[in-house]
């Protein structure tokens, strides 16, 4: 077969990089991931060559992914880093059957509850620098040489976000999120997002995207809004970032200005709030991006669910067990907050995995840490998935990485963490995120087995051509530019 894109099997099926979803600063590569990066494209000639077949087919082929997953654990293992692993037989790498039963899945729902993308007509590139999103890789797609200004957005726009979701990707459904913006200058807007919902549903999909309704309730209008966005948009959950604010100030959900947001919430029966935690970017209140406040409101209002996004990750903040005591940033906030205010798990707050995960997958002892923390506080049931695609492209290597991952034997018997079964990994992809969105993975899986979406991914397969890029900001040059015309964020 000739592929059309990386013919030479330049790139990787499993994205390794410095990409940001444009709320930290991009982290450089560390000696073990550059290695294993380094091993996976040797493993990757030395197995295709084996195989007699090109570099392209191979990595295309669940043998690449394996190839490069067994690369990376070699690499780190070498740096003494054991606490996590991928956990798949060297074998794989050669077999394909054997490749495609551990990468291929088991027929899980997967719920991907943080997706965006970028409205390349919106009103919002009026205030956009010429060169805004030029370094992404995609800005060189063929959907550039359509007529009209920033025409190279397109590639980040709804054809793209379809193909890299619901063909490149085993996702079967999506909640498309906000960014915090002004009101006059969304890089999405809620009508936009509509319109993707109504390409999918066009295609005859099930209802495979949901939406949120972007509210700042620190923001004069936003909370007058919400009526608009339950009834004629017909929202599942709200979407808010605590650390964001027109004035540069954010708030609590447990101070005034977050009590009456979750109150007009509750008044419209849309008890679903998704709280941005973590991650705090550009100049926006640190204080905010903690999580202090969210087992104080879920201890208030039992009747809510709270899904704390990013579960509270920031970058640089090493993971370790939770003892208590010193437990004054990141996850940690988190699980300090639920302890304090006697949440147990299984209750009323989720800890959500969007580029926490893609974060993690650089470092198995933090990764291990953090997934074996959330399970024994947020509870197994407790735990969503979410991948904060489109910035990192198709999150089908997210999701291939999570397959296999496994916690230690020692840190389990430490900690008390648990092994990561498939009854777990099915609960975390998608099975979990059912409870608060109201919906039955069985019945979706029903229609979305034999949809158009179902039928296209299918005849897609037979040849299919993954780009294997990332979109966000790589190196700190382009994520400062792009904080200073967005306001101080991205996603």
């Amino acid at each position: 077969m000739k592929h059309m894109i990386d013919p030479e099997g330049r790139r990787l099926p499993i994205k390794l990089d410095t990409t940001s979803n444009g709320e930290f600063a991009p982290v450089p590569l560390s000696a073990a991931n550059l290695a294993g990066n380094r091993l996976a494209h040797e493993a990757a000639s030395h197995n295709a060559k084996r195989l007699g077949v090109g570099r392209r087919e191979f990595l295309v082929s669940a043998c690449g992914a394996a190839s490069a997953l067994l690369a990376f654990n070699t690499a780190n293992a070498a740096a003494g880093k054991r606490g996590g692993f991928f956990e798949i037989e060297a074998a794989a790498a050669l077999e394909p059957q054997l490749a495609q039963a551990r990468l291929g899945g088991k027929g899980e729902f997967i719920f991907d509850v943080q997706g965006h993308f970028v409205d390349p007509t919106g009103a919002w590139i009026k205030t956009a620098p010429d060169d805004a999103f030029t370094w992404s890789p995609k800005a060189g797609c063929g959907l550039a040489a359509k007529p009209g200004p920033l025409s190279y957005l397109n590639c980040l726009g709804p054809e793209e976000f379809v193909k890299d979701v619901f063909l490149d990707s085993d996702t079967d459904m999506m909640v498309l999120s906000f960014v915090p913006s002004r009101r006059d200058s969304e890089p999405l807007t809620i009508q936009a997002a509509d319109a993707v919902r109504r390409i999918v549903d066009r295609m005859e999909g099930t209802h495979r995207l949901l939406l949120h309704g972007r509210v700042n309730p620190n923001q004069p209008g936003d909370l007058e809004s919400m009526d608009e966005l339950k009834e004629r948009w017909k929202v599942s959950a709200w979407k808010t970032y605590t650390q964001w604010g027109v004035d540069g100030k954010g708030f609590f959900l447990s101070d005034a200005v977050g009590t009456r947001f979750i109150e007009k919430a509750r008044s419209l029966g849309v008890k679903v709030i998704c709280v941005h935690k973590g991650l705090p970017f550009g100049s926006q209140s640190y204080e905010h991006s903690q999580c202090s406040d969210i087992g104080v409101v879920a201890k208030r209002f039992p009747d809510v669910s709270f899904l704390v996004y990013h579960s509270g990750f920031v970058t640089g903040f090493p993971e370790r067990a939770y003892t208590g005591r010193g437990a004054s940033d990141g996850i940690d906030t988190l699980i300090r907050s639920l302890v304090e205010n006697g949440i147990k798990p299984n209750s009323n707050v989720y800890g959500e995995l969007g580029s926490t995960w893609r974060f993690l997958m650089r470092d198995p002892d933090n990764a291990a840490h953090a997934l074996g923390k959330l399970v024994k506080y947020c509870g197994e049931n407790n735990v969503v998935w979410g991948t904060d695609s489109i910035w990192y492209g198709s999150p089908q290597d997210q999701i291939q990485a999570f397959r296999t991952f496994q916690i230690s034997p020692q840190l389990r018997a430490q900690h008390g963490y648990p092994e990561i079964t498939p009854a777990l990994r099915a609960k975390i992809f998608g099975l979990n995120a059912t409870r608060p969105y109201a919906i039955s993975a069985d019945e979706v899986k029903k229609h979305t087995r034999a949809d158009a979406i179902a039928g296209e991914r299918h005849a897609y397969r037979e040849h299919p051509e993954p780009h294997y890029r990332t979109y966000g900001p790589k190196t700190r040059r382009e994520f400062l530019n792009l904080l200073r015309w967005n306001g101080g964020s991205a996603a």
